[in-house]
């Protein structure tokens, strides 16, 4: 759904939802609100005390004060209705992904073939099934065994399917996803009911939304104002019945416009967008397919100065790339690649496939009969950090550096020197650098290049604008590290990076009064984003990862934390400049109402009545019909969310106090002489 789109569907039901809210229980989670609830049914009695002969004010000036205190509280509930609206349309379609489906559940992992027909919901966490190729993911899990292409567009969005396998971080799989080719055998890891699918969907209702610190903390401040505009106006009664008997000229203010006097100077604009602000902030996260644990985490995202990033699939495309090769002396450039193509033919990885293609298409080598070699191909492993061929007697490897130089060396070959130049200058350019051997003796060395992705440097740049300092995690070596951060434009880096150095710097900044935020999507990287302040974590990661993060980025795209914290900053960006348009307007209201009010006891007021209001009635109702439009006029801005600059924040501020809060001084004033006119034209007052 369009971010901006509003349904027609929505805008029905936001105006049915609009009078259920009209009940008690729901008013008093609104404080301030509650006050104008309160206010319409004092005002609404009046007017049929109006009607029996006791007159406060005439019966229709009363009801129009009583019938515009109601469309006030119905436009409060109908900002917070539309908000819960939208959020409510999306949890129908993340519905409509999630359905009971048979799932085949196993004995044991090893035997596909003895399994029993179970519906999903009745799947418990630790539970294996086997899936096919055509079939639905029953519920939330790991594969613990096989690789397959999954179709997860229900729950993301995004068409292409993405590769599932058991160990590494890719390993998660969400229930109402589809297999699309091979198998799996998946070790659920949520109860029915208890899925990412069903977390979402309670998100996006509203349902599970608490207030967070900051909103709570701002209502306490309206709450604050309202007491203090009720005292006041409680003692206006007693206060201009006792002047005008000391004057001996006027009347003192009647009941019915003292509850609308309070209605105007209470802080009702923002009282009654406050909710739907959070929710339309939550929802905006939803949107960007992001499932939030809880509303303090998109706060603290709008707070984040420090964001640590890992550099493969977020500062670099993630596969690196052979560039070229580099023969040592009395090897040829093509014998160089000969040797590293064959160790390469049975490397799936983006790596051992771009050494390939390389060879290819610098000295076209290609189509090799690998029946006749009668090759046996050498995987790589963690412990060897090797990988090759054996073929006729001959013995191809490639790796890391340091591991063939041992390993040319522990086989009584010299290790030339001019080799460790090329590792140098190679890794000095932010390369990393493959030896190829062939028979024990070091043929050169292949030059895998990260790809630093398009457009990251200019996003590094806005996000230094704001103020937040960008910091770089890769387990590379100091040297490599240095160059992918220069070229990608990141403030700092960590090389060579352990669980421990991660969770270590993390706590660092926090000790320095930083707020942290980080991605991660492995077992190792739990520590550190259970310390982190926002902790995104992968949906395709492991399980550590995501019970570890605050966050969970169902789209698995590393870079999506910048959007997060656009999105947080936005939210208390609109948080703060509807509060500063409030508060303007309040102030704006108090000059153009207060010396009509008074004008009958104290005439040398009408010097203050600057804008020739008519009388204290049409100050009034003038003043308490602006209250009400406005809240209409600012619910979209309050769903939107204020525009977003990439400033820092002390110009951002400057920006809204010019823009939000001047003009909340100045539409009062507008708006109540235009209304002014033309009540007085039409004889309401």
């Amino acid at each position: 759904m369009n971010n901006n789109a509003i349904s027609k569907d929505i805008l029905m039901d936001a105006v049915k939802q609009s009078f259920k809210k009209l009940t008690p229980k729901v008013q008093v989670r609104n404080p301030v609100m509650l006050v104008v609830y309160l206010g319409a049914l004092f005002t609404t009695i009046l007017y049929f005390i109006s009607l029996g002969g006791l007159k406060d004010e005439s019966s229709l000036y009363t009801f129009t004060i009583a019938l515009i205190l109601w469309f006030t509280v119905l436009f409060a509930n109908f900002a917070e209705a539309i908000a819960e609206g939208r959020g409510r349309a999306q949890a129908d379609t993340l519905r409509s992904a999630r359905s009971d489906v048979e799932a085949k559940k196993l004995r044991t992992k090893e035997d596909h073939g003895t399994y029993e027909m179970v519906i999903s919901s009745a799947l418990k966490k630790g539970d294996l099934v086997f899936v096919e190729a055509g079939n639905q993911i029953p519920m939330d899990g790991d594969v613990v065994e096989g690789a397959a292409s999954v179709d997860e567009s229900a729950i993301t969005g995004e068409s292409a399917p993405v590769i599932r396998e058991s160990g590494g971080d890719r390993s998660a799989v969400t229930g109402g996803t589809t297999v699309l080719s091979d198998w799996l055998v998946i070790k659920v890891t949520a109860e029915a009911g208890e899925s990412f699918l069903d977390k979402m969907i309670a998100m996006v209702e509203g349902s599970s939304r608490k207030k967070t610190p900051n909103e709570i903390a701002l209502q306490i401040i309206l709450v604050t104002l309202t007491i203090i505009f009720l005292v006041v106006s409680a003692s206006l009664f007693p206060f201009t019945n006792f002047s005008a008997e000391q004057t001996g000229q006027g009347t003192a203010v009647s009941i019915t416009n003292i509850i609308a006097l309070l209605v105007c100077l209470a802080p009702t604009t923002i009282g009654a967008l406050l909710s739907s602000i959070g929710i339309a902030g939550m929802s905006r996260l939803n949107q960007a397919n992001v499932l939030a644990m809880s509303g303090r985490a998109i706060e603290a995202a709008g707070d984040v100065d420090v964001l640590l990033l890992d550099k493969t699939g977020t500062i670099t495309l993630g596969n690196r790339q052979a560039a070229e090769f580099y023969p040592l002396e009395g090897v040829t450039a093509e014998a160089l690649a000969d040797a590293a193509q064959l160790s390469s033919l049975a490397d799936e990885t983006a790596e051992g496939r771009s050494i390939v293609v390389l060879a290819k298409e610098k000295f076209n080598i290609r189509e090799r009969n690998m029946g006749a070699l009668h090759a046996e191909f050498i995987e790589f492993t963690a412990r060897t950090r090797m990988s090759g061929i054996n073929y006729q007697d001959n013995e191809i490897r490639k790796g890391a550096a340091d591991t063939v130089k041992a390993y040319v060396l522990e086989h009584g070959e010299k290790y030339p020197e001019a080799c460790d130049e090329i590792v140098r200058d190679i890794a000095e350019k932010g390369g990393t650098p493959l030896v190829v051997a062939k028979n024990f003796k070091a043929m050169g060395v292949i030059y895998l290049k990260d790809i630093v992705k398009n457009g990251v440097k200019e996003e590094f740049q806005n996000l230094r604008n704001m103020g937040i300092k960008t910091i770089m995690i890769t387990g590379d070596n100091p040297m490599t590290a240095a160059a992918i951060a220069a070229e990608a434009g990141v403030d700092d880096f960590l090389a060579e990076a352990t669980p421990e150095d991660k969770m270590n710097l993390i706590r660092e900044y926090q000790a320095n009064g930083h707020l942290v935020a980080m991605t991660g999507d492995g077992t190792n990287d739990a520590p550190a984003l259970a310390q982190a302040d926002v902790a995104v974590a992968m949906n395709s990661g492991t399980q550590a990862a995501k019970e570890a993060g605050n966050m969970i980025d169902l789209d698995s795209s590393p870079t999506k934390l910048i959007e997060i914290v656009r999105i947080g900053k936005q939210l208390l960006m609109t948080r703060g400049a509807l509060f500063t348009f409030s508060i303007a307007n309040d102030v704006a209201k108090y000059f153009a109402i207060i010396p009509v009010l008074f004008l009958s006891i104290y005439p040398d007021l009408a010097v203050l009545n600057f804008m020739n209001i008519t009388s204290t009635n049409s100050a009034i109702l003038s003043a308490i019909i602006y209250n009400a439009l406005i809240i209409i006029f600012l619910i979209p801005l309050s769903l939107k969310g204020v525009a977003y600059k990439e400033i820092p924040a002390g110009k951002l501020l400057k920006r809204n106090i010019l823009i939000y809060g001047l003009g909340g001084l100045v539409a009062p004033f507008i708006a109540i002489k235009l209304i002014d006119i033309i009540i007085t034209f039409l004889g309401l007052v």
